[in-house]
């Protein structure tokens, strides 16, 4: 299932959004993704906390034109909130959900080849930014106005290959090109930061030639205007610095939040307060 339409649908304006839709949209992803990993009773639940905002921003804000604008999922673990906006937004069956993570389902716990709706989604990580590239240029020799969005990992600023890419962007100064990158600071082997210094982000990417810009990342108004900071013949990229638990309380202090190991008390307790977070919204 990877619809392509034939012409693009209109782009919305962000005043057509309301803020309080969005967050309602932010807990749905959260929640989806919490049922999707329960009945497993772990999984990489961590990384649909930390980026439901923005997704919810990009595909629920109008952003993003799904089947005509193209979207990058480089890490692949990041599936389960994928799917979990997706559904909302249509490009899922629902019913695809119940299976997540199954021996044969569509929707497999790592993304590959064969997950739905995605244009490019990698297995060893630090390889989107590339295919991200390989689309951009394909748009301007097209002549249409199809925008890329690379959705990467704060881990795999790690990786050569990323700054490759970045390099390349800027030289052919794609300015049709949007990265983020889900900066939560947690990777298998325990925080970033901890692993490999990768800071100052920020200053690393302007100094490749990007338009760049650093966030909070659970701020829906800061995603929404830095998506359109855009600046004129460079690639923007947009630094969300996030919490691997969505900020929950219902979510213990020392779980791991790279992969989290659900018990039904703590299930029950983080959809409770996810589904007070979308009635407030």
């Amino acid at each position: 299932m990877n619809p392509i339409s034939s012409a693009p649908a209109a782009r919305f304006s962000r005043s057509c959004v309301h803020t309080r839709d969005l967050q309602r949209l932010a807990a749905r992803i959260r929640i989806n993704a919490t049922e999707m990993v329960a009945p497993h009773g772990f999984g990489y639940l961590g990384q649909a906390l930390s980026s439901a905002d923005f997704l919810a921003v990009l595909f629920g804000g109008g952003y993003i034109r799904p089947t005509w604008d193209r979207f990058i999922l480089s890490p692949g673990h990041y599936a389960v909130a994928f799917y979990a906006v997706a559904v909302e937004m249509g490009l899922i069956d629902r019913a695809e959900l119940r299976n997540y993570g199954a021996d044969g389902a569509l929707l497999e716990a790592i993304s590959t080849e064969r997950t739905p709706v995605v244009d490019i989604t990698c297995g060893s990580l630090g390889q989107g930014l590339s295919g991200a590239i390989g689309f951009a240029l394909a748009a301007r020799f097209a002549g249409d106005d199809r925008h890329v969005f690379a959705f990467l990992s704060d881990g795999e600023m790690e990786e050569g290959q990323t700054w490759e890419a970045a390099l390349f962007a800027s030289h052919h100064r794609l300015e049709g090109l949007t990265a983020f990158i889900d900066a939560n600071d947690s990777q298998v082997d325990g925080p970033v930061s901890s692993v490999t210094t990768i800071a100052p982000l920020l200053d690393k990417w302007r100094s490749f030639g990007w338009a760049a810009v650093e966030i909070d990342g659970h701020d829906l108004r800061e995603i929404q205007i830095a998506l359109e900071s855009g600046q004129t013949g460079k690639p923007l990229v947009v630094i969300g610095r996030t919490h691997v638990t969505g900020g929950l309380r219902s979510i213990p202090a020392t779980m791991d939040g790279h992969f989290v190991k659900l018990s039904p008390e703590v299930t029950a307790a983080v959809i409770a307060e996810l589904e007070l977070v979308g009635e407030q919204g």
